[in-house]
């Protein structure tokens, strides 16, 4: 279903997919932004998988592994295929599904803060823990930070991390494949300008 009217947390740049899985969020708070890699079915790329799941419509036929998943009641603010392209599912103002069971020391407040989709945003890149990423998921995933942080004042480059940070023994995401000193070299270089 696309929406062709954004709202406050719609990104212009983004094609709009809306997902029923979300709600409120629990205060005005964004100050984390976790990144994810998703492929459906696993280590398969440009298929309409990732959109069905996140909308709840993955039909169980179509793979073994969507059987399992279907079920699933999870989504994400953002997904970056492999072409650059970004497609949004949430208002960045309201609370995806997507950090699950998880925690993280907020260095900030000098303490250890579970339920982190209540002020995250989600991003999952098109991806696996093996194949690289490609130069237009960095490019577009660089713009996407940059517009998140002039929207929320809290978030900066210190506050960004993996779901594999935030849930270690459950997830491996975004995986050895994504190159974080070059992701941090190309976002320095943009804040700083």
């Amino acid at each position: 279903m696309e929406e062709q009217q954004p709202r406050r947390g719609w990104w212009k740049s983004a094609r709009h997919v809306v997902s029923p899985n979300c709600d409120a969020r629990p205060s005005d708070e964004v100050s984390l932004l976790l990144l994810h890699a998703i492929s459906l079915p696993p280590g398969v790329f440009n298929g309409d998988a990732i959109e069905a799941l996140f909308t709840n419509q993955l039909a169980t036929e179509v793979h073994p592994f969507f059987a399992e998943i279907a079920h699933l009641r999870v989504s994400a603010h953002l997904l970056i295929r492999r072409d650059g392209e970004c497609v949004q599912f949430v208002d960045t103002g309201q609370r995806a599904w997507h950090a699950g069971r998880s925690c993280w020391w907020d260095n900030q407040q000098r303490k250890w803060r579970m339920a982190l989709n209540d002020f995250s945003v989600g991003i999952e890149l098109e991806g696996d823990d093996i194949t690289p990423y490609t130069l237009a998921q960095y490019n577009a995933l660089i713009e996407a930070t940059m517009w998140l942080m002039k929207r929320y004042p809290q978030l900066d480059s210190t506050r960004i991390t993996s779901h594999a940070h935030v849930a270690p023994l459950r997830k491996t995401d975004p995986g050895p494949a994504f190159d974080w000193a070059y992701f941090h070299q190309r976002l320095n270089a943009r804040t700083k300008v």
